[in-house]
């Protein structure tokens, strides 16, 4: 794993016809971003549908998405596959929703508390498949507040978490109710899908992330959240119970250096940066960056590329 070594970074190496085979026959499970790697936006990447079908044909391969992006469910994730034209199951989907949901779960979480969603649909149908209660979301989207006098916002003493995600509806209320949970209900869980500053929710253009609305949270309540989405390897966990394979057979796939390739290296993955996303070559390269995958290449499809033969 290209990773620094007594203070020396290891050099990524660009992925090419001559070591493609010795990447390929060394991995058992590929773990593929999908926001700049998959698609952009709603707009499919060019090559990946005949580069996943290569990858499935290979005797033993398996084949995971995983996803910071917390707006939609595993089902809406494999319904958006689908969309595309790619035949993808939901237990091949590990989406920050559902980790968020996964993961009061395994804090055995009292069914009878509820809990806060700054965030979307994805969030709350994750909890509700889980049996948690959720509140906000979209149903808070038109909300406002009135600042005056002798105003008292109230909140739900009964939530004991607050899950925050990419928040397309962002608004004052939302932080408000966020932030009393968090502040007055004892012992309420701040969890963040995810830190991502911004993503490509268009294919045009990248937008802010998940982690503006984190960063709002920890300014007004001064508490730092528990991440379950990457680079935490909380998602982990699940792949490793699900699919019993050792993490160096498994190579992360992804477009972004501090999530998708920080998750592979802190679980010990081989990983490959592709530059069809948020990082380029320069940013890579640039020698402020300490952050080095094993591999790096243009796109998903130069597997294919370079693999012909």
């Amino acid at each position: 794993m290209a990773a620094a070594d007594g203070g020396v970074a290891v050099a990524s190496r660009l992925l090419t016809a001559d070591n493609v085979t010795t990447l390929l026959d060394s991995t058992e499970a590929f773990l593929f971003d999908c926001d700049g790697v998959i698609w952009k936006g709603e707009t499919l990447i060019e090559g990946v549908p005949e580069t996943l079908k290569m990858l499935r044909s290979r005797q033993g391969k398996k084949i995971v998405f995983v996803t910071n992006n917390s707006t939609k469910s595993r089902r809406q994730y494999a319904k958006k596959f689908q969309t595309l034209g790619l035949s993808v199951s939901e237990e091949e989907i590990f989406c920050s929703s559902f980790a968020a949901a996964m993961y009061l779960k395994s804090k055995n979480f009292p069914p009878e508390k509820k809990v806060y969603v700054i965030g979307e649909e994805g969030i709350l149908e994750e909890l509700e498949l889980a049996g948690f209660t959720g509140l906000g979301g979209p149903d808070d989207a038109n909300k406002g507040v009135q600042l005056k006098p002798k105003f008292l916002f109230e909140h739900d003493k009964n939530v004991g978490a607050v899950v925050v995600g990419l928040d397309q509806y962002i608004n004052y209320y939302k932080l408000q109710y966020g932030t009393l949970c968090i502040r007055e209900n004892p012992g309420c869980l701040f969890i963040a899908t995810n830190r991502d500053a911004v993503g490509h929710m268009t294919d045009l253009q990248e937008w802010p992330g998940a982690g503006c609305m984190v960063a709002a949270i920890c300014g007004s309540t001064q508490k730092e959240p528990i991440v379950v989405g990457k680079p935490s390897t909380f998602m982990m966990e699940f792949l490793l119970e699900r699919f019993q394979i050792d993490t160096s057979k498994m190579c992360m796939v992804g477009d972004r250096l501090d999530t998708d390739i920080m998750f592979g290296q802190n679980a010990g993955c081989k990983t490959l940066l592709v530059l069809s996303g948020v990082t380029s070559l320069s940013i890579l390269h640039d020698s402020a960056n300490n952050i080095h995958p094993d591999f790096y290449t243009s796109k998903v499809s130069d597997f294919l590329e370079f693999n012909k033969g």
